[in-house]
């Protein structure tokens, strides 16, 4: 379940540590020692010392709890757990040898090392094997068990209730055959995983990623950095500045709003006139009290700022690796199950919190030092606050997770501005405070409303999954259903009809909740025509977020435009372009990217730019697809910036290849090329405005004829 394509998806440790956070130890440690270093089992192999940590959580936190620090430390430190598994100091050579047409074998030699005991590979231990070999293509098979050569020893093991091992101390060589169906690689590449220990302490099926050339196989043909592109210096100087700063505004926006929806929520709101008049009423005079009041909004801000700090750490490993999470299929199923979750917490069935020992450590702190005081309160009101700004400030960090650091960076600001704001205004305008409503009903109310939205977006999450694996769970028309019944909840909600815990009975419909039955109905109404097959299922205000017009229930979707069909390979778009004698429209998408259906379902459909549209070879690379490239494919590329990145999947290829090319990693963007590769104008991102495209389209299309 965890090993996708034969390789562990660093990002889906989140879903296992949230599985550990709540499965009974026996499960998956079959002896906790004092030390806390003895386990054993599948799920500790890829991580043992964040399965050590998650273990001593779970023995002094509730399950909510455990689930919410894990998510926190999920959503903010994704890069972590690159660096937890250790591989023992274990200095690995591997070799091949030719011993037919297809068939090879291989051999892993390790130097010696007399810290720990490396178990022979033909082990089984409590039912694992000690070794394995990984393979992302299929046609490459291990035929025959690993051969061992070495100094042998044999052990017995209180861990596994005194079975005896064979193990080795002084350097090893381990050789397994292998055959490969059809073209040969050049250089293989896969992983090999090996298990080691001592004394107490085990370290099961430890990764060892590894690539080997193979006598006889064929180099990869496979272009990724083209050299006559010429990114700077474009036939025609038309299209996006390289600018994203409307983009990073309107995320900033995006984020301001999330954080001024936090603010009605019953964890925050009720903080602000206490807070306010707190600073007002203990300063020595009312412009130190506005000063201190205002000092406390601004860290606030710099709080939430500084969560953003971890994802530009990553983001300088690989500019990628943010777009990769937020595609992955286990992370965005994470999503799926952790917004659940939320939902039923906002609904009042159970509270999320962190936990109550750190608020209170750091509570202790408030009172030391002027600045320092503020500081903490201001932390103390972040983590307080976390069971109602949590599922809000999830949903803006996984959405705006593959725009880059930068766009979560402005997020977190929006958010921790409007946040800070109120405690700032309040405090030189004391009399405001008086129109501020009461606290009671009416925050349950919202909190509520806003666990029907976590369900709308759990369900985003889901087919984000889908749409990558196309799996055919959920079609746009099922898609659209789940929300309209969501709408439908909100209304009957609203109306009385249902209660949740903490809900007192309605004694009757105010304005308020009028206003909202009336959206909600209205909502209902607009989304219904979404799952019939009708020109009217395209819905054009939530356009990017159900599924594409042509992921449908309905054998012929009457919205599914078929007469622009892109092709989905470079090179064989590049052979038609040179055939037909057009340029080359390059459209760098993801089966996951909100902005691209937008696009597609918007823009595309428009007379003036399909007609235009029909006047290239269009191709469309999926950055996200899954799908496995040959093994001959396959390579281990060496980036501009000097980073080894490998080549499994046609999403890794289309991904390195649009940042090795155009600089940017994120989609939707658009590139026109000639025939003979000459970049013509420069990229085109995410353009709402059909009119705009069709103008850098034309422009594209005169740099062509030049």
């Amino acid at each position: 379940m965890f090993v996708a394509n034969g390789f562990f998806h660093r990002e889906s440790v989140c879903f296992l540590l949230s599985y550990t956070s709540m499965i009974p130890e026996s499960i998956y440690v079959k002896r906790w020692a004092n030390s806390g270093k003895a386990f054993s089992g599948r799920l500790s192999g890829a991580f043992p010392e964040t399965f050590k940590w998650a273990i001593r959580q779970r023995k002094i936190l509730t399950v909510p709890a455990r689930l919410s620090v894990l998510l926190w430390i999920c959503l903010l430190l994704p890069g972590i757990f690159s660096f937890a598994q250790d591989d023992g100091g274990y200095q690995w050579k591997v070799s091949s040898k030719k011993m037919d047409n297809g068939v090879y074998t291989l051999s892993f030699q390790v130097a010696p090392n007399a810290s720990w005991q490396l178990y022979d590979p033909n082990e089984t231990i409590s039912g694992m094997a000690a070794s394995a070999l990984e393979f992302a293509d299929s046609s490459v098979r291990v035929t025959l068990p690993f051969t061992a050569v070495g100094n042998a020893k044999t052990i017995t093991s209180e861990l596994f209730d005194n079975h005896s091992f064979t193990v080795y101390e002084d350097g090893a060589s381990f050789t397994v055959s292998l055959s490969i169906q059809g073209k040969i690689p050049a250089r293989l590449m896969g992983v090999f995983r090996y298990t080691y220990g001592r004394g107490d302490e085990f370290y099961p099926l430890t990764p060892w990623p590894f690539e080997v050339e193979l006598e006889g196989g064929e180099a990869s043909t496979a272009r990724i950095a083209i050299a006559g592109f010429d990114l700077n210096n474009p036939v025609n100087d038309c299209g996006d500045d390289g600018s994203e700063g409307r983009s990073l505004w309107a995320i900033f926006i995006l984020g301001f709003l999330g954080g001024g929806i936090a603010l009605l929520t019953p964890c925050v709101f009720p903080l602000i006139p206490l807070t306010v008049s707190f600073f007002t009423k203990k300063s020595a005079n009312l412009r130190k009290g506005i000063g201190n009041a205002t000092i406390y909004g601004l860290f606030i801000f710099l709080i939430y700022i500084l969560l953003s700090i971890p994802f530009h750490l990553i983001d300088n490993v690989s500019p990628e690796i943010l777009n990769n999470i937020s595609t992955n299929v286990w992370l965005n199923i994470f999503f799926f199950l952790i917004f659940v979750v939320f939902a039923f917490s906002f609904f009042g069935y159970f509270e999320i919190g962190l936990p109550a020992g750190l608020a209170n450590k750091i509570s202790s702190h408030s009172g030391s030092g002027a600045l320092g005081g503020i500081f903490f309160m201001a932390l103390t009101l972040a983590i307080v606050s976390f069971s109602c700004t949590g599922p809000i400030l999830g949903s803006l960090l996984a959405g705006t997770a593959s725009a880059g650091a930068w766009p979560l960076t402005a997020g977190l600001a929006g958010f921790g501005l409007a946040l800070a704001l109120p405690f700032a205004l309040f405090a030189m305008f004391p009399g405001w405070l008086q129109s501020l409503p009461k606290s009671g009903g009416w925050l349950t109310t919202v909190k509520v409303m806003l666990g029907f939205l976590e369900l709308a977006m759990a369900i985003k999450f889901l087919s984000n999954a889908d749409l990558v694996e196309q799996w055919g769970l959920l079609k746009r028309e099922t898609f659209i259903a789940l929300w309209i019944i969501i709408a439908i909840l909100v209304v009957v909600y609203l109306s009385g009809w249902i209660r949740f815990p903490h809900d007192a009975p309605l004694k009757k419909i105010g304005p308020l909740r009028g206003i909202g039955i009336l959206l909600f109905g209205a909502i209902t109404l607009y989304l219904s025509p979404g799952i019939t097959n009708t020109r009217y299922a395209n819905l054009g205000l939530i356009s990017g977020f159900p599924p594409p017009l042509c992921y449908s229930v309905y054998t012929s979707p009457v919205n599914c435009d078929a007469h622009i069909e892109p092709l989905r390979d470079y090179e064989e778009a590049l052979l038609v372009a040179k055939q037909q004698q057009k340029p080359l429209l390059i459209d760098f998408t993801g089966w996951a990217c909100v902005n691209c259906r937008r696009m597609e379902e918007n823009v595309w459909t428009n007379e003036e730019v399909s007609a235009l549209m029909k006047e290239f070879v269009v191709v469309s690379l999926y950055v996200d697809e899954r799908k496995i490239l040959p093994a001959s494919e396959q390579t281990a590329y060496t980036t501009k910036t000097g980073a080894k990145k490998q080549i499994i999947t046609v999403g890794d290829k289309w991904a390195a290849f649009q940042f090795e090319n155009f600089n940017a990693v994120s989609q939707p963007q658009y590139a026109i090329v000639s025939a003979d590769e000459k970049i013509l104008t420069r990229t085109k991102g995410y353009t709402p405005s059909p009119k705009t495209f069709a103008r850098w389209l034309a422009c594209g299309l005169d740099a062509d004829k030049k």
